[in-house]
């Protein structure tokens, strides 16, 4: 086992409680104007701010430090194309057939159904994948730990810095979603983890009416 090494704590800022407190408010209130939408503005987006925030996204924390994800950025329409026929095929399979009475009946108030006009309206998709192993030069097949929670952690940033870039996003999660390998080539040991639709909203797009729960019934101290 090679031995670790160990640097001291780069660029880390502590700030005065105040600043402390106006930092978390700020961000706070920052990040409560995210909201998922589904109508998209087809105007394209620079490709240097996707880069950027998938940089910010690969600075997450994963277990082991093993930095187990990958991101396919699409903009390609015919790729696009591909991939809504795919997730629609799916996706009426669920809605026809898989999904119990009870998520039909949560998923009801949000308007969604078989049909993603956005997976080809809006500019950019990104593929999350996760990585389950790694295969050695001799074959040998070492596996990823903590891959789900890792990539997990890493899609939250990912949300946030599009968001905080001034751009909106939408989490898609077509079950199962192995055609994503296959139309985007990638590896057998990569299992895909989510599909982020992002872009403009659409001029007059709209959301629904709903709320968050507040603080007290999300945290308890002990």
């Amino acid at each position: 086992m090679s031995e670790s090494r160990f640097v001291p704590l780069p660029d880390y800022r502590e700030f005065p409680p105040e600043e402390m407190r106006q930092r978390a408010a700020a961000f706070h209130a920052e990040v409560s104007r995210r909201r998922t939408i589904r109508e998209f503005a087809a105007r394209p987006v620079d490709d240097a701010v996707i880069d950027d925030c998938i940089a910010a996204a690969g600075t997450a924390p994963s277990g082991a430090n093993m930095q187990p994800w990958h991101f396919v950025v699409v903009n390609d329409p015919a790729i696009k194309a591909q991939i809504r026929v795919a997730a629609e095929e799916e996706e009426r399979e669920f809605y026809d057939t898989r999904a119990p009475q009870g998520w039909l009946d949560a998923l009801a108030p949000l308007g969604t159904d078989e049909h993603k006009p956005f997976l080809e309206k809006a500019p950019v998709l990104i593929a999350i994948f996760a990585r389950r192993w790694d295969e050695t030069d001799d074959g040998r097949k070492v596996k990823q730990y903590y891959a789900t929670e890792s990539v997990g952690l890493a899609t939250g940033m990912l949300i946030t810095a599009v968001h905080h870039a001034g751009l909106a996003s939408l989490t898609h999660t077509p079950s199962p979603m192995g055609f994503l390998n296959e139309i985007l080539g990638r590896p057998r040991n990569e299992t895909p983890f989510l599909l982020l639709v992002v872009g403009y909203p659409a001029e007059g797009c709209e959301v629904p009416d709903i709320g968050r729960e507040p603080l007290d019934s999300i945290r308890s101290r002990v």
